[in-house]
């Protein structure tokens, strides 16, 4: 087949539980120590823990789990900053991939993104079927950026016309509305129990202030010209995720967004074990992406994929749309990943189905939006039965 069927697992406080990750049909487990301060080494020890609880899942069953994918090895923010303990904090990046090396885990996404990962402005959104999704409006990120975040100088980072639309709907919007924006933009990742607050955003923000998108492209190659020959050398491949969305929040630079940041990337350190998450969704976001062009270009530096569509309406808005539906053509990025295989007699790279929607009993229950497990099974269930499609079609 094309892809390993994988699924992100938050550790055991996780509501979606190893038994039901089994039921969806996916064996590959994509998870992290999120319980480990970023920047600190994690032990072999530790890891051997997580690989433990795995191995306890599969005593009575002939349906074994692994753990094939890190989703995130974390990059300290020193790191992206270029501040003095940045040498320290990348031999402790080092040694973790040396550990993760040893017991048999090869595959490390990290992302590159300052401050914020991905940024929704509404994690419930309401779609025509009941369920709900993720949303990204940049009118709504217009106005918590200039009047709750109220940070200075926004305006000048926006199209003046969306400015004006935000500052004639702000005054009219309920307090609930108003809540439920902040609430989005601040909501912590799975995994990470403190979350944001306006004040340590806004501290977060300023650190940021005089790294331009060359300071921080330049700061990401010098971490990649450190720890890549590390990875070489235990054999792990890193595979960075792209910016979500594609492009500056918040006055913060992204520098990992369009087929030309991957080119400088690459050309700057050339090891395929300086690899990619190929995620659909992220570059999907923007238009001006020719997602199989990236994929044909770099199928050799693909080392983990996440399929998820996203349907864009304009350039300043968009929301996760079912997994087969969207932007994203999702027949032809599967069937480019399978000419790419082919032709390369590779073997199949890890995937997991991304974000998927809110539904059915699940909207009763307290889960992470994006991470609940009735969308993400739906998701998984359509894009196996697409793969299965093309490879016996073609």
């Amino acid at each position: 087949m094309v892809f390993e069927q994988s699924w992100r697992w938050y550790g055991p406080h996780d509501p979606v539980n190893l038994q039901a990750i089994k039921q969806a049909g996916a064996n590959g487990i994509v998870t992290a120590l999120h319980h480990i301060p970023v920047g600190e080494v994690w032990s072999m020890e530790e890891i051997e823990k997580r690989k433990a609880l795995l191995a306890q899942s599969n005593e009575k069953d002939a349906f074994p789990l692994h753990w094939n994918v890190v989703e995130s090895l974390p990059v300290h923010e020193h790191i992206k900053q270029g501040k003095e303990d940045r040498d320290a904090l990348i031999e402790n990046y080092k040694q973790s991939l040396r550990h993760l090396a040893a017991c048999g885990i090869t595959r490390v996404c990290y992302n590159f993104m300052p401050v914020l990962d991905w940024l929704r402005t509404n994690v419930h959104y309401k779609l025509a079927d009941g369920s709900t999704a993720l949303l990204h409006d940049l009118e709504d990120l217009i106005i918590f950026d200039l009047f709750i975040l109220k940070r200075a100088h926004a305006e000048a980072d926006y199209d003046a016309e969306l400015v004006a639309k935000a500052k004639e709907r702000y005054p009219r919007m309920p307090e609930k509305e108003l809540a439920r924006l902040e609430e989005s933009l601040l909501m912590a990742l799975p995994g990470d129990k403190k979350g944001f607050t306006l004040k340590k955003l806004r501290k977060g923000l300023q650190d940021y202030n005089r790294i331009s998108a060359e300071q921080l492209r330049e700061n990401l190659v010098y971490f990649l010209k450190e720890v890549v020959p590390v990875a070489e050398e235990v054999g792990v491949n890193l595979a960075i995720h792209p910016d979500d969305p594609p492009w500056p929040v918040l006055g913060l630079p992204r520098v990992v967004s369009t087929a030309a940041d991957l080119d400088h990337l690459f050309e700057k350190v050339p090891s395929t074990a300086n690899g990619l998450t190929f995620c659909s969704g992220s570059f999907g976001a923007s238009e001006e992406n020719d997602l199989p062009g990236i994929i044909r270009k770099y199928y050799d530096r693909i080392h983990f994929v996440h399929l998820r569509s996203v349907q864009r309406e304009g350039n300043s808005r968009f929301y996760e749309a079912n997994h087969l539906e969207g932007s994203a053509e999702m027949y032809k990025l599967v069937r480019t990943f399978y000419e790419c295989q082919k032709g390369q007699k590779a073997a199949p790279i890890p995937m997991r189905p991304d974000h998927g929607h809110q539904m059915l009993d699940d909207l009763e229950k307290t889960t992470y939006p994006g991470y609940s497990a009735i969308g993400r099974l739906r998701g998984l269930a359509e894009l196996r039965g697409l793969e299965m499609g093309i490879v016996h079609s073609l």
